[in-house]
């Protein structure tokens, strides 16, 4: 998807505390003249509708969302861009590296809402350009009524024993853009021999994280391997035997960034957006249903782990935008072909 070298993000947020900022300001008279705004998004969609529900309520502004996958998202969005096409007034995908190389280009309007300064220093461009809606929780979970303790696998290595041939489902990255970061860090550390291992071992790709979480409550695989650990708290609630996994080796936190589109055609709207995406009642949605908030200041899920006290996984404890680069081209285009294809 992109031609040059820049950061896969796979952050274990180990810093939370923002430094201070002066806030942008909003004009909602303004916004409620323009009437309308388009958000392009991969957030879960029944959460991207209570957010567009609660924001039509309290402005009457219309909010046309678009949702897909986080790589279907971006893919769309730079076709636009390079047709000289602004179509779009709120991007918001799961691809921070992406969100850094669009920063670089120029592709966004900077912009720094109320609450700013209570997103981790991490997860967010100093000068506003991208800023998270939500942290994301990618890991390993299973199903705990057919895996007994004793079997469960301990680290991102133990999914390549033979026990586990069949039994795995992973979201495809050329979909979902959470899983290029996590592909990145891991063929980064352990080499492409590690999915072609891990191909070798039957893991089955399927389109997203609903659809590996599907596959899990109607028993078709047992394990998430790199998958989305909010669907699973859902599952949970929901009365589904299923139970996370921190592997020893670590967790992949990574950051869905938002961001104002620069030429937008309802810019008033869409700075209002944005700024409502970090008020209270949308960041407690986040943990409310299982995930967690880009804010410091909320809570984590309940039933699960404050972030600081999960080991992130190695060489990337935080976020370093210049240390850690690798070519998401190459990523896209061998992760379904070389370590997957029969």
């Amino acid at each position: 998807m992109y031609s040059r070298r820049h950061l896969l993000v796979a952050a274990a947020l180990s810093t939370f505390a923002g430094a201070a900022w002066a806030q942008d300001a909003t004009d909602a008279a303004k916004a409620k003249a323009e009437g309308k705004l388009v958000w392009y998004t991969s957030t879960p969609i029944e959460t991207g509708q209570k957010i567009v529900n609660m924001f039509e309520k309290e402005y009457g502004i219309k909010v046309e969302m678009f949702r897909s996958g986080g790589s279907a998202i971006l893919r769309r969005f730079q076709q636009e861009m390079d047709a000289g096409r602004v179509a779009v007034d709120v991007l918001t995908t799961s691809d921070p590296a992406a969100a850094a190389l669009m920063t670089k280009k120029g592709l966004f309007a900077p912009f720094k809402p109320k609450n700013f300064d209570k997103v981790p220093d991490a997860a967010k461009d100093p000068n506003g350009n991208y800023i998270a809606q939500r942290l994301n929780l990618m890991t390993l979970y299973l199903r705990s009524d057919k895996i007994a303790p004793a079997d469960e696998p301990a680290s991102w290595d133990a999914l390549l024993d033979p026990k586990y041939k069949g039994k795995m489902a992973m979201p495809d990255p050329s979909f979902t853009s959470l899983l290029v970061s996590v592909v990145g860090m891991l063929s980064k550390n352990k080499g492409w021999e590690y999915f072609e291992k891990l191909r070798k071992n039957d893991v089955l790709i399927v389109q997203g994280n609903q659809q590996v979480s599907d596959m899990l409550k109607r028993g078709e695989r047992l394990i998430a391997v790199g998958s989305l650990d909010s669907y699973a708290a859902e599952d949970r609630a929901a009365g589904h035997q299923l139970k996370t996994l921190y592997p020893s080796d670590g967790v992949f936190v990574i950051p869905s960034p938002t961001s104002v589109v620069k030429g937008s055609p309802n810019p008033n709207a869409a700075r209002l957006f944005a700024e409502f995406m970090l008020s209270d009642p949308v960041q407690m949605l986040f943990p409310n249903e299982g995930g967690y908030s880009a804010r410091s200041d909320m809570p984590a899920p309940k039933g699960s782990p404050d972030l600081k006290s999960i080991k992130g996984h190695p060489g990337r404890l935080r976020l370093h935008r210049k240390r850690i680069a690798e070519d998401q081209e190459t990523v896209h285009r061998n992760l379904p072909v070389k370590a997957f294809n029969a």
